[in-house]
């Protein structure tokens, strides 16, 4: 296992939709084994491959319960709405309200090719639709409603 660099907003790729994954080989378990190291190290709850320069449908999640792999995934049912406050690993100090569901479904293959389903509610909801929002070039900061001021982030702190 490796860190790998964290690609920061700026960089093209992180506005570029990623290729589906076709081979479920070692450089698939390799990739996914650095980006659980390089996530672990951040402090972050997802990461998506784009962030560490791979332009291929992957992501990671961990809210706390374990990690959760997911390899072409597609979220398949969206229930409620809420406005969360959201940041990014590729955006380090920004922080914004977005609007979220508050519950979702998504489907994805694990490592092995492996087809699944996963209901997530609240931050793993939200974590879900933020780094499946990656894949497709998405960031947060283009579905905030407000991004939060340096005073405001100061009280959080607090």
């Amino acid at each position: 296992m490796a860190l790998r660099n964290i690609v920061t907003e700026g960089d093209d790729i992180l506005l570029k939709k990623c290729r589906k994954v076709e081979k479920f080989d070692k450089k698939l378990w390799d990739l996914l084994d650095d980006m659980a190291e390089t996530l672990y190290h951040s402090g972050g709850v997802g990461l998506a491959g784009p962030q560490v320069g791979v332009m291929r449908r992957v992501c990671i999640i961990d809210v706390g319960d374990g990690l959760v792999e997911y390899i072409n995934p597609e979220i398949i049912y969206r229930e409620g709405k809420h406005q969360v406050v959201e940041g990014c690993l590729s955006s380090p100090g920004e922080f914004g309200i977005v609007e979220r569901p508050i519950k979702v479904k998504a489907r994805a293959f694990d490592r092995n090719g492996n087809q699944f389903e996963v209901e997530g509610e609240d931050l793993f909801a939200q974590a879900m639709c933020h780094e499946f929002d990656h894949l497709d070039g998405v960031l947060f900061k283009s579905k905030v409603i407000r991004m939060l001021s340096p005073d405001e982030l100061k009280q959080d702190d607090e």
